[in-house]
């Protein structure tokens, strides 16, 4: 029990410390939290291979469970907040310090050591041991990153307004595949037991829930500017901040600035594709046109401000009606459109359930909005 206590008094620790960093990087710069992401590297890889504490399900190091788990939520805290062209610098930093370190190493066996006082002798050994598990775990950190980028994104398609569990499965799944490769180099080169393997997973996914927890309330409680834009197209980070941004960008254009449906360029293009599609499977394509009753009358009576938001309304009803898969279409002044995959007799009866709903959100109102609806199959 006071082990886990432990654990998480140090996830909180360490996330309070280097989310502060974080948030005055505007004042102290970026590099002060990257520094401070790098230094903590070597204690992570050495409690990785020789500190572990006994929980109720396994064995488990504070190096891997706290602090890379922590140092991967930081990574996509700043590719949240930055972007990826500032997130691969601390990546691509400490894979060629490694790498230094190892070069380094490699030319120290060449001297002719000088015993200090007690016969005491560097430990060539333990750094080589150390310096190939911080060269393979930065490898792992540097697939980890673009990984959970990538799922970042793609969940993003699917749980963009669930922030939470946008950053919990792309957290733990991303850890579950570092929690296998690392454990595979730990095993050949310090023989660790499986039960580091199963203890050190599930501490991990502890971690998972507890850093996307902190993450979340951080973000919303204390970053609330827009994500930056992106800066080039020079790496495969960049190129992944680029995509979203530009798949955010069409997916804007091409619907109507009022309401926010899709315009009557899509109409034409999207109802020939689906008109073309029908054909070729035979499956049943309706077309329902829906257009405000009197509109102009509603204009000239109250201002093009009261008919804006009618259309808004409509519009927002059509939004709620419809099934997903459906498309629908502002056409026009007060003119909208519905393709939908359904027969000639379930289409009428969404129409008729458009002008029913129509005419009940309308009761409120200061005067009586109704609308027509005419479909063909």
């Amino acid at each position: 029990m006071l082990n886990s206590f432990l654990l998480l008094v140090e996830a909180a620790l360490y996330f309070g410390v280097m989310v502060t960093l974080f948030r005055f990087r505007h004042r102290i710069g970026l590099g002060v939290f990257v520094c401070a992401l790098g230094a903590m590297h070597f204690l992570e890889t050495y409690l990785a291979s020789v500190f572990y504490v006994a929980l109720p399900f396994g064995m488990v190091s504070p190096g891997s469970a706290v602090l890379f788990s922590g140092k991967l939520v930081m990574l996509l805290l700043l590719y949240i907040k930055e972007d990826a062209a500032t997130v691969r610098q601390p990546i691509y930093g400490l894979l060629l310090g490694n790498a230094l370190m190892i070069g380094l190493v490699l030319v120290l066996r060449l001297h002719e050591i000088a015993p200090l006082p007690k016969g005491k002798l560097p430990d060539i050994g333990f750094i080589d041991q150390m310096g190939w598990l911080m060269v393979w775990g930065t490898t792992l950190l540097f697939v980890d990153a673009i990984l959970i980028i990538l799922l970042y994104e793609k969940l993003g398609r699917y749980l963009r307004k669930a922030l939470f569990f946008r950053i919990l499965i792309s957290v733990a799944c991303v850890l579950t595949f570092d929690q296998a490769g690392f454990f595979t180099a730990l095993h050949v080169v310090t023989g660790a037991p499986i039960a580091v393997f199963f203890g050190g997973w599930f501490a991990k996914m502890a971690a998972a829930l507890a850093y996307s927890t902190m993450l979340v309330v951080y973000i919303k409680w204390f970053e609330a500017r827009q994500i930056p834009a992106p800066r080039g197209l020079s790496d495969i980070f960049e190129t992944l901040t680029y995509r979203e941004r530009y798949e955010a960008l069409v997916e804007h254009v091409g619907r109507d600035g009022l309401t926010g449906l899709l315009h009557r360029g899509r109409f034409d293009s999207d109802g020939e594709a689906a008109v073309g599609a029908s054909l070729r499977t035979a499956k049943p394509l309706s077309l329902v046109i829906i257009d405000v009753d009197h509109f102009k009358s509603i204009n000239d009576r109250f201002g093009h401000a009261e008919g804006d938001k009618v259309l808004k309304s409509v519009a927002a009803l059509l939004g709620e009606i419809v099934d997903p898969e459906d498309q629908v279409f502002r056409i026009g002044g007060e003119e909208f459109a519905i393709l939908c995959s359904r027969s000639h007799s379930v289409a009428r009866l969404l129409g008729e359930s458009i002008r029913q709903a129509v005419k009940t959100s309308a009761s409120t109102s200061r005067f009586d909005i109704t609308v027509s609806a005419g479909i063909s199959t």
